[in-house]
């Protein structure tokens, strides 16, 4: 699945800070973006957690610009490590 599924200010905002999807981010997204429950089993930095993390930024950009953004909590991430959580937060 390339970006241009992503909403456009997403696309763009991926492809100018990390250039091309990788494997894992290409074919996880259809699975996630179509609900099922998915796994992605990769090296580290092979862009596991961005690959799980655009489509629920995706689906948030487009209820805020929508106007249907609910006062809620959507989207929960509990991080196996340290580290990555504070790349997480630096990145996104």
């Amino acid at each position: 699945m390339p970006t241009s599924a992503f909403h456009p200010l997403l696309a763009r905002w991926f492809a100018e800070r990390f250039g091309e999807p990788t494997d894992p981010q290409r074919l996880g997204w259809p699975e996630i973006q179509a609900g099922r429950h998915t796994l992605i089993a990769a090296p580290t930095g092979s862009g596991k957690t961005l690959a799980a993390f655009l489509v629920c930024i995706d689906q948030l950009l487009r209820q805020g610009l929508e106007g249907s953004l609910a006062d809620e909590t959507q989207v929960v991430y509990v991080s196996p490590l340290k580290a990555l959580s504070s790349d997480v937060r630096r990145n996104l």
